[in-house]
């Protein structure tokens, strides 16, 4: 999958996540690795042109509101570059909480608005410090307060094989909310029945897995939970916070937000990730921790995807940490 979920999804991804790399990110396409994280790319750091260009934006508007974003058209930088807008008052921001942001996102092309969350009501999670996002929002952020609003920009990129060319892109986000969320699943432990993939967990929860021998290929998705939480009920539609690992059937580590540094945050139930994730956690609650054992139609099918072969058998330990 991809990891849209920084923000939710297609635009502002591709801003946060993959504005700077090749990977487009996460979640808006169903065929795409269901877990498979974008890792922050190396790129250049902003130039004194494009802190100018940047600071020549201007942003009116109460806080709590749609901003209006001005600024000369076509606009454009070299590399993503960030600055604070207005600072906030509320607690400082710690690395691994989950902030509730509203968002507007304009075309450097000619101003349009590309999505807001304003326009739909739903401010989006995001994880402070995620190792996943372009860095200078993480710069950006760095000791800041709950309240701050932020302007960021990403520059234009070129069409390639695999995407469509897109605008600079100009982004104003003001963080609403933040709050704590556990590192791992905790609840009763379940146990589960013989014949399944062996779960251990390490000392800091990061599972691992041991295939029994006479363990068998099933032929529909097997949802088993491990550790059940007292949370709230997972519906569809809406956004989780998840840390994971991913296998296929020979025990290979394919996918992982441990190893990538941060959970993820997901839309779920959405049609934005592999089927077995839909429907095997929806409907889950947040504390627990859930193995999934995939079979090929309801992960990738026969075409596989990147280092997935074709008609692969998945397994997933996934822990449910926060649900917005």
């Amino acid at each position: 999958m991809r990891r849209p979920a920084l923000l939710t999804v297609a635009i502002a991804t591709s801003l946060l996540l993959a504005g700077c790399s090749a990977d487009p990110g996460p979640a808006a396409d169903p065929t795409a690795s269901p877990t498979q994280a974008a890792t922050s790319p190396a790129v250049a750091a902003p130039t004194e042109a494009d802190i100018a260009a940047l600071a020549a934006v201007t942003v009116a508007g109460p806080l709590g509101a749609a901003p209006t974003v001005t600024f000369d058209q076509p606009f454009d930088v070299s590399t993503p570059v960030a600055r604070v807008d207005v600072e906030g008052t509320g607690a400082v921001l710690v690395d691994g909480q989950s902030m509730s942001v509203h968002y507007l996102m304009v075309s450097g092309t000619d101003g349009s608005t590309l999505t807001s969350t304003w326009d739909t009501g739903a401010p989006e999670p995001l994880t402070v410090g995620d190792p996943n996002v372009v860095g200078v929002l993480n710069d950006v952020l760095k000791d800041q307060r709950i309240g701050v609003r932020i302007v960021i920009a990403a520059p234009a990129t070129a069409a390639t094989a695999d995407a469509a060319a897109s605008p600079a892109m100009v982004m104003v986000m003001e963080v609403l909310d933040a709050k704590d969320v556990p590192t791992r699943a905790s609840g009763q432990a379940v146990v589960p029945p013989a014949g399944l993939p062996v779960v251990t967990l390490a000392d800091n929860g990061e599972p691992s897995i041991t295939i029994p021998t006479d363990a068998q290929k099933p032929a529909e998705l097997v949802t088993q939970t491990l550790i059940k939480g007292e949370g709230p009920v997972i519906a569809a539609g809406q956004n989780i916070t998840v840390h994971y690992n991913g296998w296929l059937w020979d025990g290979t580590l394919f996918d992982s937000s441990w190893q990538s540094g941060a959970p993820m945050v997901t839309p779920i139930g959405a049609g934005q990730l592999i089927p077995a994730w839909d429907e095997g956690l929806v409907g889950q609650t947040i504390g627990s921790q859930v193995l999934l054992v995939v079979p090929p139609a309801m992960g990738y099918g026969v075409d596989g995807y990147n280092e997935i072969p074709g008609n692969a058998t998945l397994i997933f330990v996934v822990d449910l940490l926060a649900v917005a």
